[in-house]
């Protein structure tokens, strides 16, 4: 039996001269007279000295197909594409802050959380991770802060890895001005618990 692509000299002729049959007899004439036909028309394209037609195209010839494992061609996950993307563009100390100042009532706590803000994230002066600048509504709560630093550090270092965070320092809460006008009086001012 001559190949899918091959085929003999006078095979369209036979299959020309063969009676019409009924149902699966006359598919199997059909298909027999469409390889005749190719397999004559390839003929005669090598005969002339072109190319026959190109081959069947296959997937795993091209490398488009993936197999049954998975592959980077595959749809990949909404989440595992975001933190590919930002390990790629170094986003990493960035989306950890953010991630840091968007849970931190989660973080801390909320009661801390209604006393205690991070006000400002800053790089270190080595380069070397972060320095985080809280600001706290009162002394006291400054006072408990610094006293809780190792703790916080911890959760810290927990949530955005080790040594992200460089140092912690914690302000009270910014004191009015009572300066007004051209003249001044020399002193201290008024004691109160700004910090």
């Amino acid at each position: 039996m001559p190949a899918d692509d091959e085929a003999e000299p006078g095979d369209a002729q036979r299959a020309a001269a063969a009676p019409a049959g009924t149902g699966s007899d006359a598919a199997k004439q059909a298909l027999a007279r469409a390889r005749a036909a190719a397999g004559a028309s390839q003929a005669a394209a090598r005969a002339n000295g072109r190319p026959s037609s190109t081959p069947a195209w296959r997937p795993e010839s091209a490398g488009a197909y993936s197999g049954p494992s998975p592959d980077h061609r595959d749809p990949q996950l909404f989440g595992s594409s975001v933190e590919r993307m930002i390990r790629e563009r170094g986003w990493e100390a960035p989306t950890a802050v953010g991630g840091l100042t968007g849970r931190w009532a989660e973080i801390v706590g909320p009661d801390v959380a209604d006393h205690v803000v991070p006000e400002t994230f800053e790089p270190a002066a080595d380069g070397r991770g972060l320095v985080l600048v809280l600001r706290a509504d009162s002394s006291a709560w400054a006072y408990s802060m610094r006293t809780l630093l190792p703790t916080l550090r911890a959760r810290i270092d927990q949530e955005l890895g080790t040594g992200a965070v460089r140092d912690i320092t914690v302000l009270g809460p910014a004191s009015p001005s009572w300066k007004h006008g051209k003249l001044r009086v020399q002193g201290r001012g008024p004691r109160d618990t700004y910090g």
